[in-house]
């Protein structure tokens, strides 16, 4: 139970199942209203705010299914758990259709209706997190499905605002798990195809001999396997997005035929002798240096320059400290709706740990940690306990980019210095006091230290 008593409305025409119900609810925790007739119970409804109505269907005056209806057209939200008698079971499932919760058989046992309330209670409790964090991807923090308060990336909400409404081609880059593909769908999502299909494909994940037939589809007896015609995935995204993740690892046979149908915006299935048009707008992504993979002769120069008309380079997760708490609370609230967990929250400890860690896998190894975590201190709060260990140890935390060469101690303690100094600052919004006390360090060390460091 919440601190706050659920206030539950029981409409019944018995007397002593009023009273015995309204005893039981309240010592379970409820607060409880009665009503001895549909027509009271309605006026109840209209003064005041329930969280749940038990209601029994047959009733003087109003039965419990015109109540219902009128509930519903005045836009009561509060769920509806229909009681029946033998006999009623029909018009119970008939109430359910037109929007009650659930319904309970008389004679019950007490707990079977806490059981039931408890039902209706979870499913509440996860409409309202999912609303929630509907809220927070639409809210300040929010754009087309991304959530951040770092500059670099409001910065790139703008880019992709910016080119979302044109045709133009656009290279995602950035190390593995920063987010890519949520980027190429906010692309898709913000602009005129948004009602259009979003396909995505990973470039690494189709054998190169079936690459192919994937991308362009095919016709019968094309190959050995081609028992009728099939449309590739470029037909598949006609009029709408085609997002190539790992386009790095396209092999080079098939990159000068991805070229031709850029240039050309047609397609030629295997084993066909007509090509068609399509209108497909490409978004491309890759964690690979593309500029060093063609300088090698692994990628064709010409296809690079025919993606990389716009590019957006993601920010890793571990230069976007102060997006840590808003991620993680995020992916908590999410896998313990999805779960069916009571919400939990991250205690200072553990959130010291997660923004001091150094993510090398990105958001996706902190969607991890947090789904973990979740399963781990179902109902309480996360711990550091419920932190993997290298989380927990810190290991891939603080300044893990010094050069192997470099063995001077003095150098390793001012690099750390250095960035716990800026993670502090980061995390109180450049609050020089709050972050010397985060740093338990006095004010005036703080300042010495920003000047030594030529940090603004």
């Amino acid at each position: 139970m919440t601190d706050s008593p659920k206030h539950i409305l029981i409409i019944d025409d018995e007397e002593n199942l009023r009273h015995m119900l309204s005893v039981m609810l309240t010592r379970q925790g409820y607060r409880a209203d009665t009503a001895a007739d549909g027509v009271l119970g309605l006026e109840l409804l209209n003064a005041a705010t329930y969280d749940f109505v038990l209601c029994d269907i047959r009733m003087p005056e109003m039965d419990g299914k015109t109540l219902l209806a009128r509930a519903l057209e005045a836009g009561i939200a509060a769920p509806f758990i229909m009681m029946s008698a033998y006999g009623t079971v029909d018009t119970a499932v008939e109430c359910m259709k037109m929007g009650a919760y659930d319904f309970i058989s008389k004679p019950f046992k007490k707990d079977e209706i806490v059981m039931v309330l408890r039902k209706a209670e979870e499913r509440e409790r996860l409409k309202s997190e999912n609303r929630r964090l509907r809220e927070v991807v639409a809210g300040k923090d929010g754009f087309c499905g991304i959530i951040s308060r770092n500059p670099a990336m409001r910065e790139i909400f703008s880019q992709v605002g910016r080119i979302a409404g044109l045709k133009t081609t656009a290279l995602i880059l950035g190390e593995s798990g920063t987010g890519k593909e949520l980027v190429a769908s906010a692309i898709h999502n913000c602009g005129a195809r948004a009602k259009k299909p979003f396909v995505a494909v990973n470039c690494g994940a189709i054998p190169e001999t079936l690459l192919e037939s994937e991308l362009f589809g095919h016709v019968r007896g094309a190959f050995t396997d081609a028992s009728g015609d099939k449309a590739g995935l470029f037909e598949q995204a006609d009029n709408g997005t085609l997002f190539l993740d790992e386009i790095g690892e396209m092999p080079l046979s098939l990159q000068v035929k991805l070229l031709r149908v850029l240039q050309e915006e047609e397609i030629r299935r295997v084993g066909a002798d007509a090509s068609r048009k399509v209108n497909v707008r490409v978004v491309s992504a890759t964690s690979r240096d593309l500029e060093a993979d063609v300088r090698s002769g692994r990628f064709r120069e010409d296809l690079y320059f025919r993606l990389n008309v716009f590019s957006i380079t993601l920010p890793p997760l571990r230069e976007r400290i102060e997006d840590i708490p808003l991620l993680a609370d995020y992916f908590m609230a999410k896998y313990a709706a999805d779960g069916g967990a009571v919400p939990v929250r991250i205690a200072p400890d553990a959130m010291r740990l997660l923004s001091a860690y150094d993510w090398p896998g990105n958001i996706r190894e902190l969607e991890n940690v947090i789904e973990r975590a979740t399963i781990l201190c179902a109902g309480g709060a996360v711990t550091a306990e419920c932190l993997p260990p290298r989380v927990r140890s810190g290991m891939g935390a603080g300044p893990a980019h010094l050069p192997d060469e470099n063995l001077s101690i003095k150098k390793a303690e001012d690099a750390l210095e250095r960035d716990l100094i800026r993670k502090a600052l980061l995390k109180t919004g450049g609050n020089r006091t709050k972050a010397a006390i985060i740093l338990e360090i006095s004010h005036r060390s703080l300042l010495y230290k920003l000047k030594e460091f030529g940090i603004e």
